[in-house]
């Protein structure tokens, strides 16, 4: 790849708007989701979500984008050539790269245990199980070597063999696909959850706010999901914006992501909230509510094996179309930086990324680690350094220029600037604190 006209690239807006969205939907909004709204009060928790959406994830999102189409190029390579004499700007792209490949070592670790349990409901395995029974499994499973690398390295396969396709005939081409399928399916297990007896108790638990319960901590903890379900702060984001022709509005793309976003995590939580509480199972049962207390749920439900099957796939999909963008990053900074054969890298990163999921599986120290530290201080880092780089360093031009490429009018943009020069710093250095156990 020698300049911008030999890159691929995004060809239709739906396909920019699905890949993003893919990377953004992912096991934080299925599983993760949920259950940091059920342990923070439900309906009191999703207002604040969804005012830290607005207020702080869009703009750095947005932000993001923006790099990564005004630069043409990876993630690392963006921050270079815009801040060539900023050596603290161009970290924040070792970050995004770094972050990239040890998020998805572990995730996908989880994520095998995703087409592990797909398989299990496709053969109605777990029915019949009690629920300390399936506790005791879910525990034996996760914390065995041979089942988990085995799914591990099916699952890596898969995102591989997506990516190797290239950005058009590979990432949108299976995104187009998977997430209008990813919607569906969710909207089925919606619908089936709030047709239960007793349904109506969990769909107030999610919409009407208790304020009561909104303390400080609950506060950050709303902003952290906001933050990371939106993939923002690893790369993703830029490297997909650099992909994006100049024809887009970058701010239509970066509404749209975040809606779907959105809309996907809460749509999660009407379809477990209403039949966990129709089977009087408590809402905060924490990580385990997918893996462990769920599967208990589909045994007591009428058409639960249907159910089961659906919610798993759907599982499999959000953790494939946020995987994909991850190994994304790493194939774009090999094929940009260090010439390599999109072949060639995708293979290369695929196996590394795999043997250190193999140690994650084997090292729960190495699972937690790698998670900690990309969660706690890579992301909010790089969160915070994007705020400050567009808000601070690049030309009020340049972000003018990029967010009026479409033709349009960026009549926003000094509220935008203002945002990033001083609310997001601040809000994502909270969160940082707070991770960091500093506040």
């Amino acid at each position: 790849m020698t300049g911008p006209s030999k890159r691929d690239g995004f060809s239709s807006k739906f396909g920019v708007i699905a890949a993003a969205a893919g990377s953004a939907v992912g096991l934080g909004n299925i599983w993760r989701f949920p259950y940091v709204a059920g342990e923070n009060g439900g309906g009191a928790f999703l207002l604040v979500y969804l005012l830290f959406i607005l207020s702080i994830g869009l703009p750095v999102m947005l932000s993001e984008l923006l790099i990564g189409r005004r630069a043409q190029k990876n993630v690392f390579g963006a921050f270079r050539s815009l801040a060539p004499n900023k050596p603290i700007f161009m970290a924040v792209g070792i970050m995004g790269v770094g972050a990239a490949f040890m998020i998805l070592s572990f995730y996908a670790v989880v994520a095998g245990w995703t087409l592990e349990y797909t398989y299990l409901a496709f053969g109605n395995s777990l029915s019949g199980m009690s629920a300390i029974e399936l506790s005791e499994f879910f525990k034996d499973f996760s914390g065995s070597t041979k089942g988990p690398i085995v799914w591990m390295t099916v699952f890596m396969i898969l995102t591989a063999g997506i990516v190797i396709g290239g950005v058009k005939n590979g990432i949108e081409k299976y995104t187009k696909v998977l997430m209008p399928l990813l919607l569906v399916i969710i909207i089925i297990l919606c619908v089936k959850s709030i047709s239960l007896g007793g349904a109506e108790a969990g769909l107030a638990f999610l919409f009407n706010p208790d304020f009561s319960k909104v303390t400080g901590s609950v506060i950050l903890e709303a902003l952290g999901q906001a933050f990371f379900s939106l993939s923002i702060g690893m790369g993703v984001i830029a490297t997909y914006g650099s992909y994006i022709q100049k024809k887009e509005n970058l701010l239509y793309t970066a509404v749209s992501v975040s809606f779907a976003d959105t809309i996907i995590a809460v749509l999660a939580g009407v379809a477990i909230f209403p039949a966990v509480f129709a089977f009087g199972i408590d809402p905060s049962s924490g990580p385990g509510l997918v893996f462990e207390t769920l599967p208990n749920v589909f045994n007591h439900m009428k058409g639960g094996y249907l159910f089961s099957v659906a919610f798993f796939i759907l599982l499999v999909i959000a953790a494939l179309t946020s995987s994909v963008s991850l190994l994304e990053v790493v194939v774009a900074y090999f094929t940009e930086e260090l010439k390599l054969k999109r072949k060639s890298a995708t293979l290369i990163a695929a196996a590394s990324i795999t043997c250190l999921g193999v140690l994650c599986v084997v090292s729960d120290k190495a699972f937690k680690l790698f998670d900690w530290t990309s969660s706690n201080i890579l992301l909010p880092l790089g969160g915070i350094l994007i705020a400050v780089f567009v808000g601070w360093i690049l030309q009020k031009t340049d972000v003018k220029d990029e967010l009026e490429a479409h033709g349009g009018k960026a009549y926003f943009v000094n509220v935008l600037i203002l945002v990033l020069k001083f609310v997001a710093p601040l809000a994502i250095g909270a969160v940082f604190l707070k991770g960091l156990g500093l506040l």
